[in-house]
């Protein structure tokens, strides 16, 4: 039985015959309840389960990373949800069951604050990922003190390591420190930047994979 909260005009949660109300976030919604499936394998139900698989073992290991970078796209749904919608649409490559992440493609940050140019990563010590950038502080809206956010990717290990409020932009360098059983391993590096009051965010650029020393 549906109960009705604010009146007839309101909305309502529980179910109505096949409709069911609710309320998530401050926003009422109804839904028709799914009619059942006779058959949830079929191809392309398989082959976007597969799809999705791919797209959350990735961004899983950097999920706190991922609130930061995407959360003006957090609207009605949750920055998780708005960076898998994304790289689902936009990332993968690849055709079942062999499916991956095209890295130049996928982002880990979204958002309209000029991004990083001139960005180079490399590991010339063990440990280490030392990224370098030009120092674009007069292009668009972009400021001297915005602070970059730096990220490598460890695909082999699924694990990821990153700085959401790292060196200011005007400084052109910054080095992540990672986990010794790194070393010889080949990583994945993305930089972005975030405003200095954090109300901005850049879309995220593949700077490429580094083998660390």
């Amino acid at each position: 039985m549906g109960k009705i909260n604010q009146g007839i005009l309101g909305g309502f949660s529980g179910k109505v015959g096949n409709v069911i109300g609710g309320n998530w976030k401050g926003i009422d919604y109804m839904r028709v309840k799914p009619a059942s499936v006779a058959n949830p394998q079929t191809e392309g139900q398989v082959d976007q389960r597969a799809k999705f698989s791919t797209v959350l073992r990735f961004l899983q290991p950097m999920t706190d990373f991922v609130r930061v970078g995407f959360k003006l796209y957090a609207t009605k749904m949750t920055q998780f949800n708005s960076a898998m919608s994304f790289n689902l649409k936009n990332a993968i490559t690849g055709t079942y069951p062999n499916f991956s992440i095209d890295f130049s493609k996928a982002l880990v940050s979204r958002g309209a604050l000029t991004g990083a140019t001139g960005a180079n990563a490399e590991s010339n010590s063990s440990e280490e990922v030392e990224f370098t950038w030009s120092d674009n502080s007069s292009s668009g809206n972009a400021n001297a003190n915005d602070k970059a956010i730096l990220l490598v990717y460890n695909a082999d290990k699924n694990m990821a390591i990153y700085d959401t409020a790292g060196a200011i932009r005007s400084t052109g360098v910054q080095t992540l420190i990672l986990p010794a059983k790194f070393s010889g391993e080949d990583v994945e590096a993305f930089i972005g930047f975030i405003s200095d009051d954090g109300k901005e965010v850049s879309n995220s650029a593949y700077v490429g994979s580094v083998t660390v020393a």
